[in-house]
């Protein structure tokens, strides 16, 4: 299999374990895996696993020339130039959202989804945010329109999931799915027993 270069970008909306899990698998898959972690994303991030951002990613194995610092706008993800199978923002929070949908934004995370954006790549959102506002569903609406993937952290419970694990893993699946990247997370839905469907009654 050819191995694919991807960017994962976490940021401060809850859900942190979705970036970590996502860099997880593809590293193991054996892709090139660039990192960017918001200030506030590499907070919650140690504040929901336990363990802080630059943890995660010796555990992982993502060289430290592959990590990226936010407020770094030199970085080479900033650039069209570096080329990009595609660009992940899991979680992508409301306020990240905005500020890509305005065409702005302050920092690598927002300046990558940008670039992305405009070279076509694809770029995947994961709001994880309820509710909704119309600020933040017209911004959704708006990256979408631009041609980005929204993917919301909304695991589902038909695959009867046995644990956290099983929950994550099938957000990520759903991810991995819409990329086109092969693999063996076994989420799909395989229809009900009989005698549980309504239409046998």
């Amino acid at each position: 299999m050819i191995m694919a270069k991807y960017l994962v970008c976490i940021t401060g909306a809850s859900g942190s374990i979705y970036g970590v899990r996502l860099m997880k698998f593809l590293a193991e898959a054996g892709h090139e895996v660039h990192a960017v972690a918001s200030e506030w994303g590499a907070r919650v991030t140690e504040h929901e696993t336990g363990r802080s951002f630059d943890t995660w990613i010796r555990e992982i194995g993502i060289p430290r020339e592959n990590v990226h610092a936010p407020g770094n706008l030199a970085a080479p993800p900033a650039s069209g130039t570096f080329r990009l199978d595609a660009a992940i923002i899991a979680p992508c929070s409301m306020s990240s959202a905005g500020a890509i949908a305005s065409g702005g934004g302050s920092n690598l995370v927002h300046r990558a989804a940008l670039v992305a954006l405009k070279e076509g790549w694809p770029l995947a959102l994961v709001p994880r945010e309820t509710p909704l506002s119309l600020l933040s569903l017209r911004s959704l609406c708006t990256l979408a329109e631009a041609g980005a993937i929204v993917i919301p952290a909304s695991p589902a419970f038909y695959q009867l999931p046995q644990s956290m694990d099983d929950m994550i893993d099938f957000v990520i699946a759903k991810i991995l799915d819409r990329l086109s990247i092969p693999h063996d997370l076994d989420m799909k839905w395989k229809g009900m027993k009989r005698e549980h469907s309504p239409l046998s009654e």
